[in-house]
């Protein structure tokens, strides 16, 4: 029985030829994909989260109920942090750039960005305190222009290690403002 769908010489039929549908630019999207730093700390904050609930159950039916909902909702915390943690960067659409940190989030419509730009500078390492010398892509606005925000960096969690994968997300995220920015 042959199965044209597995076969790489199987014949191309007219719909193969279809453009796909088009892309919704209003929709945020990370114009990157969050790097191993990222998504390794993330799953060990859900392997964790996954001991904890297990540990919540056996307080439940061991224990009393108050504490086994107290570990519960511990638990619940440390998924929301996982999954924060992975929403972490820069997304961008139409309407403007998204700065997505861990504990707040920042949009600038498009009008307000004044440049997008990839400049070496020390830049702090994982996140951390300590600096180290390397590659950000920055954002000045029109109200500060003096002052430059890095988005990304070369050695944040999504792209230490991968100087490459931070070339293709800057070029990427420098070509959406060149495309969006007004005046």
């Amino acid at each position: 029985m042959p199965l044209p769908f597995l076969t790489a010489d199987r014949a191309f039929e007219a719909a193969d030829d279809v453009a796909l549908p088009f892309d919704d630019r209003d929709r945020w999207r990370r114009p990157y994909r969050p790097g191993p730093w990222r998504v390794g700390a993330a799953a060990l904050a859900l392997l964790l989260a996954s001991y904890v609930l297990f540990a919540a159950v056996i307080i439940a039916l061991t224990g009393s109920v108050s504490e086994a909902g107290t570990v519960f909702g511990c638990s619940l915390v440390v998924i929301a942090a996982a999954l924060r943690l992975l929403r972490v960067g820069v997304w961008v659409s139409d309407r403007g750039l998204r700065h997505v940190s861990f504990l707040r989030t920042r949009t600038l419509p498009w009008e307000r960005v004044l440049a997008v730009r990839t400049v070496q500078q020390p830049v702090r390492w994982l996140g951390l305190p300590r600096t180290v010398q390397g590659e950000a892509l920055t954002l000045v606005r029109r109200e500060r222009p003096a002052e430059a925000a890095p988005l990304l960096t070369t050695h944040g969690a999504d792209f230490l290690a991968r100087p490459e994968a931070f070339d293709r997300a800057a070029d990427a995220v420098e070509a959406w403002a060149s495309e969006n920015r007004r005046g």
